[in-house]
């Protein structure tokens, strides 16, 4: 209990980075509340003009836009679940886990966009593979199920609440601390709201919960016990993490915050154009409040003016955001939806073309990561509960209606060949099936593909 507190050396490093990252996903009132982390304020600039600039603050905000359209595009059809063997109980199983795979509701796709999303935001997501608990032993597979001891469930963390974890030699967790925290009503007269902190630490067998309430430094144990995986000897969390290149966040974050800074630096001076601000040629002393707040006093023979390049640095910002703008879509991948995309864009339908084809492969790229993702933890919970199935992801490979059609052009082509091969029809015709159904039940999908086996 004296070291469950301890954070990590790179949690540390971090901590700063992802509230930063997600004020700048989040935007809205988020960031405004933060505003004064990010507003450069400038040389010997007042403090109350400083305020009313905090006050008029607003955020343009691409960077949320780009990753929620890469998350949405990626899980427009729902990824397909391939199941092998004749186990009808736990192909049932997940047919609702499927349905319902945290016990809130939650389909496994939606699951597994908003860990997507967490990873473009922050680098990582994880999830954490969980059984009920149910008191005393259960002596058969059905008693078992019956009980709900096998109802696996997934709960997700942000990388901010996981604070301390090790490897070993091979890469493989040896153990992790989680840290939550959240609000919660005292049972006693006053019912008070009170701050409740809570550490779970994992190793390869075993849990253990602390808690600590309100602002008292006491941390008491909870409870502890063999998580779900213990049989397998392997900690109960599972990391989807991005590539640094991929990580678009991180690479179009400090570009969110040029622009933040310089649309507002261009709408406060054009604000402060729109008020006529006077000017008094006098010798004598003035202390009169002459037109709103403001007044300049000059003599007679005295000039003032602004240096500017060739009177023209509105424009010259104007077009400095919107190349900020522009840059922030490239290093995204989307330069096909940067520009105007009216007559002001340039480029060629060639050009355009090229561009999405791009993006595509990224979106594969994503697309490859959430499926190796979605079957570790499939994988997992079917050696836990000792399934007799093999467990396969299909899909996050096609982004436009026209691809299936050229997957099924594919197909068929390949099918006239006439390989002597009943288990490659097979197979063709599932994997067809399944992406064509992606937004059917799972209980439909697999028999679908239980009477595509049996011919």
């Amino acid at each position: 209990m004296e070291n469950i507190n301890r954070e990590h050396p790179e949690y540390i490093a971090r901590k700063a980075m992802w509230e930063q990252y997600d004020d700048l996903y989040a935007g809205g009132e988020q960031l405004r509340e933060h505003a004064t982390q990010y507003l450069v304020r400038r040389h010997r600039e007042p403090g109350d003009v400083y305020l009313e600039r905090l006050n008029r603050v607003f955020y343009e905000n691409y960077l949320g836009s780009i990753i929620d359209w890469y998350a949405a595009t990626l899980m427009r059809r729902e990824p397909a679940l391939l199941f092998e063997g004749s186990d009808g109980a736990a192909k049932s199983f997940y047919s609702s886990f499927a349905e319902d795979c945290d016990l809130k509701g939650t389909s496994l796709s939606e699951f597994f966009r908003q860990r997507m999303v967490e990873a473009l935001v922050y680098g990582s997501s994880y999830t954490v593979v969980d059984f009920p608990r149910v008191g005393g032993p259960a002596l058969t597979r059905a008693e078992e199920d019956s009980s709900g001891r096998s109802r696996a469930y997934l709960v997700d963390y942000s990388p901010q609440e996981v604070i301390n974890w090790n490897y070993n030699e091979s890469g493989t967790m040896e153990w992790v601390v989680i840290r939550t925290s959240c609000l919660q009503q005292s049972k006693v007269t006053d019912a008070r709201w009170e701050k409740e902190t809570r550490w779970i630490y994992y190793d390869r067998e075993n849990f253990q919960v602390f808690r600590r309430i309100g602002d008292s430094q006491a941390i008491e144990a909870m409870d502890e016990g063999r998580h779900g995986l213990a049989s397998l000897r392997r900690v109960p969390v599972f990391r989807m993490k991005v590539s640094p290149g991929l990580w678009l966040m991180n690479k179009a974050g400090l570009l969110q915050l040029e622009h933040f800074n310089k649309s507002n630096a261009l709408a406060w001076a054009l604000t402060m154009g729109l008020f006529a601000m006077p000017v008094v040629y006098s010798d004598r002393e003035w202390n009169q409040i002459v037109g709103e707040s403001y007044y300049i006093q000059l003599g007679p023979q005295d000039r003032f003016g602004w240096t500017e390049p060739d009177g023209k640095v509105y424009q010259i910002a104007a077009d400095n955001l919107e190349r900020l703008k522009d840059e922030i879509y490239r290093v995204c991948y989307l330069m096909n939806q940067a520009g105007n995309g009216g007559s002001g864009d340039t480029r060629s339908g060639l050009s355009k073309q090229m561009d999405f084809e791009t993006t595509q492969e990224v979106l594969r790229a994503y697309g490859d990561m959430v499926k190796e993702a979605m079957k570790q933890v499939l994988r997992g919970i079917a050696e836990a509960r000792q399934d007799e199935l093999e467990i396969d992801i299909a899909g996050l490979d096609e982004f436009d209606i026209e691809d299936f059609g050229g997957e099924l052009d594919d197909a068929k082509k390949l099918l006239d060949l006439g390989i002597n091969s009943e288990t490659l029809r097979k197979q063709i015709f599932k994997k067809l099936a399944a992406k064509y159904l992606c937004d059917a039940r799972q209980e439909v999908k697999n028999r679908v593909a239980e009477e595509i086996d049996q011919g």
